[in-house]
């Protein structure tokens, strides 16, 4: 039963922690953030079992997190208020060409990376786009003012 219940508390740390690492980090992880977040699985699972290296022990630990994975995921599309919570909302980066530094900055995101996920999307200057929005993923969308004015 330990085991379970040091899993659970993992699982609410691990969440908070990804949470708190912002969206744009965890959209695209680069090959040291992988490498981290993976050093800090294994660490965390250090923790949960005790160094237990019994199969049953890393089975419990794996399956508690599993089961607190899906019952989150059927709470967000049963209750939308904790989907908003846990997912978060979708954040305006851009509205009809005027960048929303504030919204940036909260985010963590440099106008640099901005203007490459623009370009990624086709997209050559800020003024051609209607809106651009933050997804709960971590991804951005464009809309174009083009894409609008096409029937």
């Amino acid at each position: 039963m330990e085991i379970v219940i040091r899993a659970a508390i993992a699982f609410v740390v691990l969440w908070l922690v990804t949470r708190a690492a912002g969206r744009s980090t965890l959209g695209e992880l680069s090959s040291f953030e992988l490498i981290l977040f993976v050093a800090l699985g294994d660490l965390v699972q250090q923790g949960i079992t005790m160094e237990d290296r019994s199969l049953t022990g890393s089975l419990l630990a794996a399956l508690t997190m599993i089961v607190l994975a899906v019952v989150l995921s059927y709470a967000n599309m049963r209750w939308p208020r904790i989907g908003k919570l846990t997912l978060g909302r979708p954040i305006v980066l851009v509205r009809d060409g005027v960048i929303d530094r504030r919204a940036l900055s909260g985010e963590r995101i440099g106008l640099d990376e901005l203007s490459m996920l623009a370009r990624h999307a086709g997209i050559e200057e800020y003024s051609s786009i209607r809106l651009a929005i933050l997804e709960s993923n971590g991804k951005v969308s464009f809309f174009t003012k083009e894409a609008e004015a096409k029937p």
